[in-house]
């Protein structure tokens, strides 16, 4: 475990990763990354030039995104993955609509009338939650708002999306 003076590389490359995803606005799809040693990655692939940047070079994971990932039905898409050992752990961030809970009070027994009755609620909040978690068992959440879209407004925190991170840690698991 780090040093309460030095930063957690988890936590470091879950808000760079975010920051990375939120450069490309809002309405996307989840997008997935492979965390893995910095090291490795940039003995396995120097075409990279990871060692160029040297903040790259001083990280301890770098995120690697999962390209073509596709998840209409995302549980069922994290129960299908398993990781080889070379990834240390694994990044997921999605984008959520929150509603008070009085919001899913009446609402329609029609599915897609609920969903339209939530997300035309005047206490809808849109929100993208990058969630991450190591082999050794370290999790972290960051959460931007949209209507605080800044690097100085994401939230981060443990508990935020215990869900997500449960099924993230179990696509690690041997």
């Amino acid at each position: 475990m780090p040093s309460p003076e030095a930063p957690d590389s988890l936590q470091v490359v879950a808000v760079e990763t975010e920051r990375f995803v939120a450069g490309a606005g809002w309405d996307q799809p989840p997008r997935l990354f492979a965390l893995v040693p910095t090291r490795e990655l940039t003995e396995a692939a120097p075409h990279l030039g990871l060692a160029e940047s040297e903040s790259a070079a001083e990280a301890d994971l770098s995120a690697v995104e999962q390209e073509g990932f596709e998840a209409p039905d995302l549980q069922r898409a994290l129960a299908g993955i398993a990781w080889p050992d070379a990834v240390a752990g694994v990044a997921l961030a999605v984008e959520r609509v929150v509603v008070p809970p009085e919001a899913e009070q009446d609402l329609p027994g029609d599915p897609d009338a609920a969903l339209a009755a939530l997300a035309a609620h005047p206490g809808r909040r849109d929100v993208r939650i990058l969630a991450a978690v190591h082999r050794d068992g370290r999790s972290t959440c960051v959460l931007r708002q949209r209507a605080y879209d800044s690097d100085d407004m994401v939230a981060t925190g443990r508990d935020i999306a215990a869900g997500l991170l449960g099924a993230l840690a179990g696509t690690l698991r041997d």
